[in-house]
């Protein structure tokens, strides 16, 4: 298994997160992540990080794992960060030349970086303990009442599920790029700093030519197995709410009550 990354990447531990209905997963997830419009004061955000941390242990995956799941993220963070901290605000702190540091843009740039990782801290955890499969098999029972209005949601199930799967299968195929790139002598690293970005074109065409590959592959597998639009398909395995669930869900539900009590009376 690739570590550079978690997203899309199943890791069986056993752990009551595993064992939970991918619907539970999903609709919690997104009430979750609802409740982060109530993020406002220090304490909502303390409250939400011990929150994420809890699901972190509760998974029985190591951490050391999400944490490297954040890499890609980390250009985004940095980029963020100093736009509000550098473009935003009017009480400057500090300045080197046309440079103005302001106490409102270092405030609001940390609440959005924060934020931003805990989202993909839960993004990560939805990934890491759900199978792909019992994931679009769940999200195709949640959108299961649009179907009425025509929109086809076993496919936009399965279009949605082997998007998450095939990153990290992009990212071990862009490894392999680069250590063939290596073996042959052209080493990115090397290239200074201006003309680097062009340096990752012999990269990035192959890269995109076997995603494509990959993906017509896909296709004519599906086909194959006539699998059409998933219209009319039937589960071996059955969807069922158990005690879990029901637990897990109170929990979501008090987590946002507490937020809602603090964002009020904090």
């Amino acid at each position: 298994m690739n570590k550079k990354i978690v997203w899309g990447q199943f890791t069986e531990t056993g752990s009551l997160l595993h064992r939970l209905d991918p619907r539970t997963k999903l609709l919690s997830l997104l009430v979750i992540m609802l409740s982060f419009e109530l993020l406002q004061t220090f304490a909502t955000y303390m409250t939400a990080t011990a929150f994420v941390g809890m699901l972190l242990q509760t998974s029985r995956i190591p951490l050391r794992l999400f944490a490297r799941g954040l890499k890609p993220l980390l250009l985004i963070l940095i980029f963020t960060f100093l736009y509000h901290v550098l473009l935003t605000g009017e009480t400057v702190i500090w300045s080197w030349s046309f440079i103005k540091l302001t106490q409102e843009g270092l405030v609001n740039g940390t609440r959005i970086v924060w934020q931003i990782i805990l989202l993909a801290l839960l993004a990560s955890v939805l990934t890491a303990t759900t199978k792909p499969l019992l994931m679009a098999q769940g999200l195709e029972k949640l959108l299961k009442p649009l179907y009425k209005l025509g929109i086809p949601t076993e496919a936009f199930s399965l279009m949605v599920v082997i998007a998450i799967r095939f990153i990290p299968t992009i990212i071990q195929e862009l490894d392999r790029i680069i250590l063939a790139q290596q073996a042959r002598g052209y080493d990115v690293a090397s290239v200074t700093r201006p003309k680097r970005v062009f340096a990752y074109i012999p990269i990035l065409v192959p890269l995109f030519a076997t995603t494509i590959q990959r993906a017509e592959q896909l296709s004519f597998a599906i086909d194959a197995r006539a699998y059409g639009t998933g219209k009319g398909r039937t589960s071996y395995r059955q969807l069922e709410f158990k005690r879990g669930d029901f637990a897990a869900g109170g929990s979501t539900i008090i987590f946002v009550l507490m937020m809602l009590l603090i964002r009020i009376y904090v």
